[in-house]
């Protein structure tokens, strides 16, 4: 395998900044992009579920649909190269086909999944809450669409790639317009969160954070 050096991540690091404003002129290629895509797929989730969907919003048509109700990137939808939507799984229950997929694919045997639904039963019913709510189950899966997002927004950062995570829209008319667009079947999937890729239009002012001693606490 080749080796990075710790300078170069913390050099991805430093260089990754939220990306307001793109130029409209440089797209990322396909080769490029299908990187990034391959970092959210190969990301970890909980129990191995894979609850995600990674949805690339390229028509203009649709774009121009979603920018009135995303006021977290008006500025870029127009100008980014690329626009992912990310969907987390609903129906993700201990019990469900979904979860059971999920275990297939993973090459357990059939006594194997007995064993693992019994323990995913206790996670799910009394570690943590799951099983109280729809929201809740969905708000678990989504949790794991967060780790994909990091991946591919530093993924993207290594080889010089710009990128903005997206919260700031109404999730239920963002729903509805992709529904109804058929992105997407509501009964199953819901969306997450979204992203901007691309290329910075300016220069962005080194970001600001807390120093290590401020968020670091060690227990021995």
């Amino acid at each position: 395998m080749t080796q990075i050096t710790k300078q170069q991540v913390l050099d991805g690091f430093h260089f990754r900044a939220s990306t307001r404003n793109y130029d409209p002129t440089r797209k990322i290629n396909r080769e490029d992009f299908n990187y990034i895509l391959e970092l959210g797929r190969l990301s970890p989730s909980s129990v191995g579920s894979e609850p995600w969907q990674f949805v690339v919003i390229q028509n203009p048509e649709l774009r121009q649909k979603l920018k009135p109700v995303s006021w977290g990137m008006a500025t870029q939808i127009d100008d980014a190269s690329h626009l992912v939507v990310f969907l987390a799984k609903k129906n993700n229950r201990y019990d469900s086909a979904f979860m059971r997929e999920s275990m297939v694919r993973r090459g357990l045997s059939e006594e194997q999944m007995v064993g693992a639904i019994e323990k995913y039963k206790s996670f799910q019913q009394h570690d943590s809450n799951l099983l109280e709510s729809e929201r809740a189950l969905f708000d678990w899966a989504s949790k794991q669409t967060y780790i994909a997002l990091a991946n591919m927004l530093t993924g993207a950062a290594l080889v010089g790639i710009d990128s903005c995570p997206i919260e700031g829209f109404d999730y239920q008319a963002v729903n509805q317009i992709l529904a109804d667009a058929g992105v997407f079947d509501p009964q199953e999937w819901g969306v997450s969160v979204m992203a901007t890729f691309g290329y910075r239009a300016k220069p962005i002012k080194p970001k600001a954070r807390k120093a290590l001693e401020d968020v670091v606490k060690w227990v021995e």
